[in-house]
């Protein structure tokens, strides 16, 4: 079952002037696809059952069909200390701590991610009203683990500055070792 409460930041970001493109708030139909179903071939797959077993409840709602954690949940935002940030689906490295932009804002923002490390998808179109300020509203950019599929967040224009928004559930901390 879809958890409807991971949707919060979507429906934050739609109602905020935080960013200039807003996140879509996903209907229920639309999230139920789950992530890797697009006929891409991945290095590491699972089947569902494989996937609810290795994955949190949570984990597996926002990375498997692409739903959203509530702001301020994962202590990932606030984190300072250096390290790599990587999928928690297969481990592959996808962010630096040197990239990470603080927007308290309750989810983790990187200036850009690891070559090679992130595929990005159309996430269809922005609510009424919100746009990029052309005549058509702005189509989301979702961020794909590119190793498994997982959906990580989407990239996002905030507070004047293009970052990737990214869920804490789907990203695995190592800090550098002293």
């Amino acid at each position: 079952m879809i958890d409807k409460q991971n949707l919060g930041r979507r429906a934050f970001l739609k109602t905020s002037a935080v960013t200039a493109i807003g996140l879509p708030l996903a209907s229920i139909a639309n999230a139920a696809t789950p992530a890797g179903n697009d006929g891409f071939n991945y290095e590491v797959t699972r089947t569902d059952a494989e996937w609810r077993d290795f994955l949190s409840d949570s984990q597996y709602t926002v990375m498997r069909f692409g739903l959203t954690e509530l702001p301020h949940t994962s202590s990932l935002a606030t984190e300072t200390s250096e390290g790599t940030y990587s999928c928690q689906g297969c481990e592959l490295d996808l962010y630096q701590s040197v990239w990470k932009v603080e927007l308290d804002i309750g989810w983790v923002f990187f200036s850009h991610s690891i070559p090679n490390s992130i595929l990005t998808a159309i996430d269809g179109n922005p609510p009424d009203g919100m746009s990029n300020g052309d005549e058509d509203p702005a189509a989301m950019i979702e961020a794909h683990c590119r190793r498994c599929g997982s959906h990580l967040g989407h990239v996002v224009y905030a507070r004047n500055q293009l970052v990737h928004c990214i869920n804490g559930t789907a990203l695995k901390f190592t800090p550098t070792a002293a």
